[in-house]
C-alpha cells in the first residue's frame, strides 16, 4: 500500500495528483492563461507560487487522505520552462521536508507514456504532442527511444503562435480547433517530413504570410494547418510502428484533446490493424495525476532520494536520457 503525491509545474499547469494503488484519487491544476499573447515564464511562475498551497489542500480533501499518509513525494523534474519548473521543486521540498518522506524525481514526458498503461496499453509507440515536445517514443533496449521528433518547434507552441498571429489568447489549441471545425476548405501548405521528424517553423511563416496578404479566412487557415500537421505526424507515427513492429499506438500531450487529431490516428490504426489508445482529457493535459502515477512505480522500486539537496530541475532532460530501472 503506497500514497505519492505528484506535482507538475513544467509550464503553464501547476498541478497535484494523488494515487494509490494504480489508482487516482485527486487530480486538481490551475492553469495560466492569456487574453492575447503567449505563455511568459515568469508570470507562469509566479501563477504556480500563488496558488500551489490551495491546490494541495483541495487535492488532499478531493482524495480523502490526511498529509500523514503519504508515503513519498514525486515531481516534474523536467524538460520544461526553468522558472516553472523551479516553483514546483521549492514547493516538493519544503512538503517533504515538512513531513519527512523521500522525493521522486519524474520526467515529464514518460510520465504521459506511463500513465498510458490505464488505458490498457500495454507496449505502445507514443505519439507525444504537447506544447514544448512532439516526438515518437517507444521502449526498446532498457530505454525510451525517440524514433522521430520535431526539428525545430513543438506542435503545440506552433498552434499557440499561430492563434498569436491571428490576435487569439494563450492556450490557442482549443480556439484553433474551433475555427478549423467551421471550414472544409483546404488551402496548400508546406508539408515537412524528413524521415522520421517533421518541422514546422516554415509552416508557420507561410501562414503568417497567408494571414498578412488577407486573401484567406482564419477559419480556412486554421482547418488547413489542422489538415497538414495533423497528417504529418499520423505519418511519422505510422513510420514508428512499421519500424518498431509494435501493434499499439498511445497518445500523449495536451494536443492529442483535438478530436481531428484524434480522428485521422484512428483511421490510420484502422487501416494498420493497430490499436488505438487515447487517455481521458484530464490526464492528455498536464496534470499532477500522471506524476503522481509513475512516481508510485518508481517508489515500489525504491528510486527515491532522501537528501534534498542533491534534487535539482532538469529543464532540457531528454526522454531518452532516462535510465529505466523500473521495468
Amino acid at each position: 500500500m503506497s500514497v505519492i503525491l505528484g506535482i507538475e509545474s513544467t509550464a503553464h499547469t501547476f498541478g497535484i495528483g494523488i494515487v494509490k494503488n494504480s489508482k487516482i484519487l485527486a487530480n486538481i491544476k490551475k492553469t495560466y492563461t492569456t487574453e492575447k499573447g503567449g505563455i511568459i515564464p515568469m508570470e507562469s511562475a509566479k501563477h504556480h507560487r500563488e496558488n500551489s498551497s490551495e491546490i494541495y489542500l483541495t487535492a488532499l480533501k478531493e482524495a480523502g487522505i490526511k498529509e500523514e499518509e503519504i508515503d513519498a513525494i514525486a515531481f516534474s523534474q523536467g524538460p520544461g520552462l526553468a522558472p516553472c519548473l523551479l516553483e514546483g521543486m521549492k514547493f516538493s521540498k519544503w512538503l517533504a521536508g515538512k513531513l519527512e518522506k523521500p522525493i521522486v524525481s519524474v520526467n515529464h514526458c514518460i510520465s504521459h507514456l506511463e500513465v498510458g498503461r490505464l488505458t490498457g496499453a500495454k507496449d505502445p509507440v507514443m505519439l507525444y504532442t504537447s506544447g514544448a515536445n512532439t516526438q515518437v517514443i517507444a521502449y526498446a533496449e532498457g530505454r525510451y527511444r525517440i524514433f522521430g521528433e520535431t526539428l525545430d518547434v513543438g506542435v503545440g507552441n506552433f498552434i499557440d503562435n499561430f492563434a498569436r498571429l491571428m490576435g487569439i489568447g494563450f492556450p490557442g489549441g482549443p480556439k484553433i480547433e474551433k475555427l478549423a471545425e467551421k471550414s472544409k476548405k483546404y488551402i496548400e501548405l508546406p508539408y515537412r517530413v524528413k524521415g522520421m521528424d517533421i518541422a514546422l517553423s516554415g509552416i508557420l511563416t507561410n501562414l503568417k504570410q497567408k494571414l498578412e496578404s488577407k486573401k484567406y479566412t482564419p477559419e480556412n487557415l486554421a482547418y488547413s494547418m489542422q489538415e497538414t500537421v495533423f497528417a504529418m505526424l499520423v505519418e511519422v507515427a505510422e513510420r514508428a510502428l512499421a519500424h518498431t513492429g509494435k501493434k499499439e499506438l498511445l497518445l500523449g500531450g495536451g494536443v492529442a484533446c483535438n478530436s481531428r487529431f484524434q480522428e485521422m490516428c484512428k483511421k490510420m490504426c484502422a487501416e494498420r490493424g493497430v490499436k488505438f489508445f487515447c487517455p481521458e482529457r484530464t490526464l492528455l493535459v498536464d496534470n499532477g495525476a500522471m506524476i503522481a502515477f509513475l512516481g508510485e512505480i518508481m517508489f515500489k522500486k525504491k528510486i527515491i532520494e532522501k537528501k534534498l539537496e542533491k534534487i535539482d530541475i532538469r529543464p532540457r532532460q531528454r526522454t531518452d536520457e532516462v535510465e529505466i530501472n523500473w521495468k
